[in-house]
């Protein structure tokens, strides 16, 4: 039957062609940049501008709630799928005390109000919804006779005593039997609250373990899960869960490695056990016989099953299709039915809903049901004997493009609700089979299949371990650029040059490499932004955490370049690629990926942080008034990290990155001992806007052209150029506008072995890239993610073209600096300059997107030329 089964789904192609591009092909059918296509089943309740975190039904099943990445509570008719109202939430000064004599315009607050990572709970009696806020408090709306929501008033908390942050971050809720308390996970100070719902007050609170994520009251106990399992002793070891606090690792990968349940006893008033679950233990749900609750693993593909009487684990349920297979399922949300016979999961990963006959010790998975864009909520409906999913994510309708298709955006991007009868025998065996065809499931097996022997060493072998012409990959990562802002003027490929602004006279070297090797115009970013961007391009993943931080990113914005932004329990459990080629015996170099930068004068007493120009100077002429280096953001990396090579810094040209890498590379070179995997960031494409005190968007653009140029041109022509492939990818597209996609990017190969000048239209994105890497150095795939991706095969020939790279020069001064605001006579310019000179660009991402890109556009464009908004909305999920 498995093998009827397979052939079954390999018949069922989840992409219609390997050309085909990311995007919305239909009402039903999305093509997403994790090789992967969302074709739900049931009816689809579309909801733009929302990221849908959480999901609650009314004690008497007449509307359905949901909220997540917005400020507001959305109503929905659980029977019809209608959205019955759209409720902004309560400001923080609206509270029980005070809330009559206030007026209706005073209610709502216009600020960064929202769902938590979860927490939406009807009261026993269905006449309060109670959301739990990321800024620090609860939000309580009412409910009237007639299912009609307003909002009502805010319950503050109390501060939560981490390091750096002051609001506390309450996620699950949960009421006692009785409902005359409430109880808070307060995730920021790792505690649990006990509130009275009725007057607001906090009664009291205990220690729990590291970010708790969810809470079940039963009887005189309340269980709270830990996505970062317990707190640290002396004994643990640890590293960084955001903003000051710590987490327990791994000695190895340093990422967060465990999860666990605390157990409160109410009588005694005092925590009584702490169970060890999976890593990344999230929601819970109780069994309807109150005896068994089942904790959801997301960092460990399992459910654990917990005894309520003896706080024993006593089942432990695999939510892959085959515990065999690598991990990516993530489990993030469940749910029982009435009779407690059924469990409903959702696998995020995988878009779809698992469903399993739920029997402790003999649980088995029945099927999986294609549901939408990363699952992250679900409610049975007894009287309707239905099943609700909210799904994270999503992609828009688009526009009506020049050729008559549509066009998309990364941040045409929204979730949605997906509704659901349940499933019968029969509609499940082909809902599992679709299921599975969308994951590209067949390809995981593949995956799997072991080195042949005797094989001729070619570019890209077809299984790990197999051998390849390649001894040596280099990979580049750099910032926040579309397909067509760079090379949209290439006539030899899928561009609009009308969107283009960093064309060939700013990035000569990068036109080059698209003639001399291969120009790929349809290679997309997995993420959006550079907290999840960096995770894909470095795990091929993004966890349930990471798709749950972008409620604001109140604990951290995990992108490695900041000490409080570095974030053990965001990052894969499966590890990152480097971690991959340790495990084989692989030797390492790190230039800046997920390092921090340390920078000051080296005189005494000067005042005040080095600039572009400063940085630019000691680099033309080799003084040495600033001292730099960088350190590990995550800390495996520390002996194999170039503490001279600079990460994140916008004032520090890439041209001085370039050289540091040289300059080491030479070194390899004569010591005949290059790395066999080496990871670099060059990271001033991102530009700093049109900001006086820095560079022009065009100077910094070119900057980043010629370091790219400069380090290919030395491996080029150095004695390992016949046995390295460079590839390089941006972390993310920002925002920016592209007429096929938000999501596509530039990205390069670059090798003797490339076919050059050829135009390769396959779909690849940043799983592609690192597959292609681990089918060369022999690793095995990280995840289901990087396992299920295309390889890059048909970027190669077998026949090598040893003739190297020369370096163009650059055709910007790379100290061109903007000029001051007071001197520009264009008004729009002017705002623009003073606007740019207030943007907090020493951390990735803390501007408005569309700020800086509307910026951009003038700053390249001209005031006059009208701003492409169709292809760069304004950003909903920041």
């Amino acid at each position: 039957m498995a093998v009827a089964t397979l052939a079954v789904v390999a018949a069922a192609q989840p992409v219609d062609d390997e050309h085909e591009q990311v995007r919305r092909v239909s009402k039903e059918r999305i093509v997403t940049p994790v090789n992967q296509i969302v074709q739900p089943e049931g009816r689809q309740v579309n909801l733009p501008g929302l990221r849908p975190q959480a999901l609650a039904l009314s004690p008497d099943g007449r509307i359905l709630v949901t909220s997540g990445k917005n400020h507001d509570l959305v109503a929905v008719d659980p029977a019809t799928g209608e959205i019955l109202q759209t409720v902004a939430v309560p400001a923080d000064s609206v509270t029980i005390s005070n809330r009559s004599p206030v007026s209706p315009r005073q209610l709502f607050k216009e600020d960064d109000d929202q769902l938590s990572f979860t927490g939406l709970i009807f009261s026993p009696d269905g006449a309060r919804i109670y959301l739990s806020n990321v800024g620090g408090s609860l939000k309580v709306f009412t409910v009237n006779h007639k299912g009609h929501v307003e909002a009502a008033y805010s319950i503050p908390l109390p501060a939560a005593n981490a390091p750096r942050h002051k609001s506390e971050i309450p996620a699950g809720l949960a009421f006692s039997k009785n409902g005359k308390r409430l109880y808070a996970a307060l995730n920021m100070g790792n505690r649990l609250a006990e509130l009275d719902p009725e007057n607001g007050g906090v009664l009291r609170t205990w220690d729990v373990g590291v970010a708790p994520y969810d809470v079940v009251c039963v009887g005189d106990k309340v269980f709270v899960s830990n996505w970062g399992g317990r707190r640290p002793d002396a004994q643990s070891i640890t590293g960084p869960a955001g903003r000051g606090t710590v987490v327990r690792v791994d000695p190895v990968r340093y990422i967060a490695s465990e999860g666990s349940v605390s157990v409160i006893d109410l009588k005694a008033g005092k925590v009584v056990n702490e169970i060890l679950t999976g890593k990344h233990a999230c929601a819970m749900a109780l069994a309807p016989d109150r005896r068994r609750l089942a904790v959801a693993n997301a960092g460990e593909d399992t459910i654990s099953i917990i005894d309520t009487r003896t706080d024993g684990i006593v089942e432990t349920i695999c939510a892959r299709r085959d515990p065999g297979d690598l991990f990516g399922a993530s489990p993030n949300a469940l749910a029982f039915d009435s009779a407690g016979r059924r469990l409903f999961v959702c696998n995020g990963s995988q878009n779809a809903l698992a469903i399993f006959d739920f029997k402790p010790g003999e649980s088995r998975l029945r099927g999986l049901v294609p549901v939408g864009w990363y699952p992250g909520a679900v409610v049975w409906d007894r009287a309707r004997r239905s099943i609700y999913v909210a799904n994270i994510k999503g992609m828009g309708d688009g526009r009506p493009g020049k050729s008559g298709k549509s066009e998309f955006n990364t941040h045409q991007h929204y979730g949605s609700v997906t509704l659901l009868r349940d499933p019968q025998p029969k509609d499940l065996a082909v809902d599992t089979q679709r299921a599975l065809a969308y994951m590209r499931y067949p390809l995981l097996k593949n995956a799997a299949l072991p080195a042949r022997a005797g094989k001729a060493p070619v570019p890209v072998p077809e299984r790990a371990g197999e051998p390849s012409v390649f001894k040596h990959v280099v990979y580049l990562i750099k910032e926040n650029r579309t397909y067509d802002q760079v090379l949209g003027d290439m006539k030899e490929g899928n561009g609009d040059a009308e969107l283009c602004v960093f064309g060939e006279r700013v990035t000569p070297n990068q036109h080059k490499f698209c003639r001399d090797f291969v120009l790929l115009d349809n290679t997309y970013c997995s993420g959006i932004l550079s907290a999840d961007g960096h995770e894909w391009a470095t795990t091929a993943f993004a966890t349930d955490y990471m798709e749950r931080l972008f409620a604001g990113f109140p604990r951290s914005y995990p992108d490695g370049c900041d000490d409080d932004e570095v974030d053990a329990i965001a990052y894969s459990p499966a590890g990152f690629i480097w971690d991959d080629c340790l495990a084989h015996g692989k030797t390492i170099r790190d230039y800046g990926e997920f390092t921090i930068t340390r920078k000051k004068w080296a005189e005494q007493g000067r005042k005040g942080e080095p600039k572009y120009l400063d940085a630019y100077r000691q680099f033309v002429d080799g003084s040495r008034h600033i001292e730099m280096h960088s350190d590990p953001g995550v800390e495996s990396l520390r002996p194999h990290i170039d503490p001279a090579y600079i990460g994140w810094d916008l004032n520090v040209p890439d041209v001085a990155r370039s050289a540091e890498f040289i300059r080491e590379f030479r070194q390899h070179e004569a010591s005949n001992a290059l790395p066999e995997f080496i990871f670099f960031s060059l990271p001033n494409d991102h530009t700093s806007g049109t900001d006086p005190g820095s560079p022009t968007p065009a100077a910094q653009v070119a900057d980043n052209d010629l370091a790219f140029g400069q380090i290919v041109d030395a491996i080029s022509h150095s004695k390992f150029w016949p046995e390295t492939c460079i590839f390089a990818i941006e972390d993310d597209p920002q925002s920016g506008w592209d007429h096929v996609s938000g999501y596509r990017t530039t990205a390069y190969v670059i090798s003797a072995y490339c076919k050059r000048g050829a135009v390769v239209s396959a779909q690849y994105n940043q799983t592609s890239l690192l597959r292609t890497m681990e089918l060369i150095l022999g690793l095995p795939p990280l995840n289901q993610m990087d396992a299920t991706a295309t390889p890059m095969s048909e970027c190669f020939t077998n026949t090598p073209n040893l003739a190297p790279f020369v370096a163009l020069t650059n055709n910007i001064p790379l100290d061109q600096m903007n000029p001051e605001a007071k001197s520009i006579s264009d008004a729009v310019l002017r705002k623009d300059a003073y606007v740019s000179a207030r943007l907090p660009l020493s951390k990735p991402d803390q501007c408005p997107d569309d700020v800086l890109n509307r910026i951009l556009w003038r700053a390249m464009k001209g005031s006059v030329a009208p701003y492409p908004a169709w292809a760069a909305p304004v950003r909903d999920d920041d």
